[in-house]
């Protein structure tokens, strides 16, 4: 089979061709813009538009982002047309009505955004690892030393007697995983993003220095996703 190398600039053909190649399925101009591929046509300079191109008296790829132009050529349209873009100096800018019209042969796809596009596709195609149970253990909370490291000296709480107690901390279970007491209070392990969101609702911790926490620790790493969503959920 004959190796694509892609142009600085591909045109749709060769974008598309280059990706079947390296995903071993079909693509269209539709399925580049659905996965938010940025298409770009070249304007010539054009002397009645000084503030558009600046000092790129040659002209400069302009991108099409704006939903409404891109759903149009993803629907299927004839030609391209651009209502906004950005200037030469990538400042956004709204064109003269109606926009400005090109043909759709004139499309072009920047070759890193490809090249980006095919190591994410290629990622989320991996299988994802079988994840074992001394994982989920893990996963479960951590531990006593763990807590300290990462929490001690952020509030007015004695928190290393309530861990010493294996107590609940913010309420009967609290940040304890309740599990984990079953057999001893040495095995007592702890969710530190209940933990973290506690420390911020009952003690005012900041959560710039709750963040600062889950980044700075590596056994808080794999807790960072859920931490994000947490934060979101709550609009914090």
């Amino acid at each position: 089979m004959t190796i694509i190398e892609l142009p600085f600039r591909a045109t749709t053909e060769e974008a598309c061709d280059w990706l079947a190649q390296q995903t071993a399925t079909p693509w269209t101009l539709a399925r580049l813009i659905e996965n938010e591929l940025i298409p770009y046509v070249w304007l010539d300079y054009d002397a009645a538009y000084p503030e558009l191109f600046g000092d790129a008296n040659g002209g400069y790829a302009a991108p099409i982002f704006l939903e409404g132009d891109t759903q149009r050529l993803a629907a299927g349209s004839a030609d391209v047309l651009i209502t906004t873009t950005k200037d030469a100096y990538k400042i956004v800018t709204k064109l003269p009505e109606p926009g400005f019209r090109r043909e759709l042969h004139e499309l072009r796809f920047q070759k890193r955004d490809l090249e980006r596009l095919a190591a994410k596709l290629k990622r989320e195609a991996e299988p994802v690892p079988v994840k074992v149970e001394a994982a989920k253990e893990s996963q479960a909370g951590i531990n006593r030393e763990q807590v300290l490291a990462a929490f001690a000296g952020m509030a007015r709480l004695d928190l290393e007697q309530a861990l010493t107690d294996a107590l609940g901390i913010f309420s009967d279970d609290g940040a304890r995983v309740k599990s984990s007491v079953k057999k001893t209070k040495k095995n007592a392990v702890w969710n530190p993003i209940t933990l973290a969101l506690g420390l911020n609702d009952v003690y005012r911790v900041p959560i710039s220095r709750l963040k600062k926490a889950f980044q700075q620790h590596e056994f808080l790493h794999e807790w960072v996703p859920e931490w994000e969503q947490s934060l979101a959920l709550l609009g914090k």
